[in-house]
């Protein structure tokens, strides 16, 4: 019989082939303060709104779209992690606000940046600390 989470997804019965512990992403800060320019590659969605600019929709589809194309920015977060670690505080706060930078794991879920179903928290919570 198939059983399902709060959600509907079905709940898949482990086998045992994959381990449940959860290894975060840590970037060990370099000894230089990266420039700016270098945490982001905005080159598509610069190319998106020029496009955008120039197009005949009104200024308020404009002002979605241009919204929209920011999705496209892609962010260096090893350069960021850097930028962060020789930042001043309020900017490390800023960056946190942003979730830029993630240090605390129940700040980042009480923020709503990660959400963890219930299946993956309860084996969190479950999973032994080593």
């Amino acid at each position: 019989m198939k059983q399902f989470d709060l959600f509907g997804n079905e709940i898949i019965e482990d086998d045992g082939k994959y381990t449940k512990k959860i290894e975060l992403p840590l970037y060990e800060p370099k000894n230089t303060k990266p420039h700016i320019l270098e945490l982001s590659d905005r080159s598509k969605a610069r190319r998106l709104i020029n496009k955008i600019r120039n197009s005949n929709v009104s200024e308020e589809e404009k002002t979605f779209l241009i919204g929209a194309a920011q999705r496209h920015v892609i962010f260096n977060y090893n350069r960021i992690a850097d930028y962060y670690a020789h930042s001043s505080k309020e900017m490390q706060e800023l960056m946190e606000d942003s979730a830029l930078v993630i240090l605390d794991f129940e700040k980042a879920i009480e923020l709503g940046y990660a959400k963890l179903s219930d299946n993956l928290l309860q084996t969190f919570l479950d999973e032994p600390s080593k």
